[in-house]
């Protein structure tokens, strides 16, 4: 059987012309079907659009998201070393303030003694850490990573640093620079005639007179190298202060140290006498800078009058 067919006539009103259009009812089933499935088609498409732009976002998030912790995670690795490098700063500032009178005593060390003393030039990190600033500069390198290295450049001068002041402050305490005794300052360093014979002499340190039994203080950090009798000296000390100052204390009554034995500037060591080749109790004192005689007085920073 045939299908229905329906003529639609088009009249054109001014020119009277007619035409005529001829559809089956299939086609326009179809053509109804088609305007009505037309919104349904781009919802749809707008939706799997939307649902692969969200999926797009979920991971550019879930990316941004390990990005982000793994910035906060170097953030604080390197907030916590710039807090160490603070504090070794801080450190580092608050050792090197030495005492302004002892300084003044350490500069009028003899050369060879301060050359001992000297630490390693800083300049190898110095130029690592130009180096690295270079390469920030012309290179797209890891913010982080280049921050951290600068850190680590860092770190390693302040090495050098460290160094050189914990041998500033070991030089500081090995030099013999207080009053080895109370008393009056009755000898001194240089040329002078023998109090035996009245001839011309030497004198090879300092003498402080004082009572018998007046206790004697070690005047820089160091070590017991000797205590004992020693022939013009009568009873002997010897200290050994490091960077090659060695101090000796002559003439006394009694021992307070025996040899090997750590002493700090102003430890008591022996006690005032006048043993040896002495013509009464007093304490001779000599400073030895890498086996040769200094003057005791350029290096003492108190009163003779402890």
């Amino acid at each position: 059987m045939s299908a229905r067919r329906y003529t639609v006539v088009i009249a054109n009103r001014s020119s009277g012309a007619m035409r005529h259009l001829t559809v089956t009812l299939r086609a326009v089933a179809i053509g109804l079907v088609s305007v009505m499935a037309l919104p349904l088609l781009m919802g749809l498409g707008a939706k799997w659009s939307a649902r692969t732009e969200i999926d797009q976002l979920r991971s550019a998030n879930s990316l941004l998201q390990v990005e982000n912790g793994s910035y906060r995670a170097a953030t604080g690795e390197l907030t916590s070393q710039i807090q160490s490098l603070e504090n070794v700063i801080n450190d580092l500032g608050a050792r090197a303030a030495l005492d302004p009178a002892q300084a003044r005593a350490m500069q009028k060390l003899p050369t060879i003694v301060k050359a001992r003393a000297a630490g390693g030039s800083a300049s190898p990190a110095n130029a690592a850490i130009a180096e690295i600033a270079s390469a920030a500069l012309s290179s797209p390198e890891d913010t982080f990573g280049v921050l951290r290295a600068l850190l680590q450049g860092l770190e390693s001068r302040l090495r050098y640093v460290r160094r050189d002041v914990e041998r500033r402050e070991a030089l500081a305490a090995s030099t013999p620079s207080i009053w080895p005794a109370q008393g009056w300052l009755t000898g001194t360093f240089g040329g002078r005639s023998d109090p035996f014979t009245g001839e011309p002499g030497y004198h090879q340190g300092l003498d402080i007179s004082t009572e018998k039994g007046q206790p004697v203080f070690a005047t820089a950090d160091g070590v017991v190298d000797a205590a004992a009798y020693t022939g013009d000296y009568g009873n002997l000390i010897v200290l050994k202060h490091g960077f090659g100052l060695a101090t000796r204390y002559g003439h006394l009554s009694a021992f307070a140290v025996k040899p090997g034995v750590a002493v700090k500037r102003g430890d008591v060591i022996g006690y005032v006498g006048s043993t040896g080749r002495s013509t009464g109790a007093h304490l001779h004192y000599e400073i030895l800078a890498n086996g040769r005689l200094i003057d005791p007085l350029q290096l003492l920073i108190q009163s003779a009058n402890r």
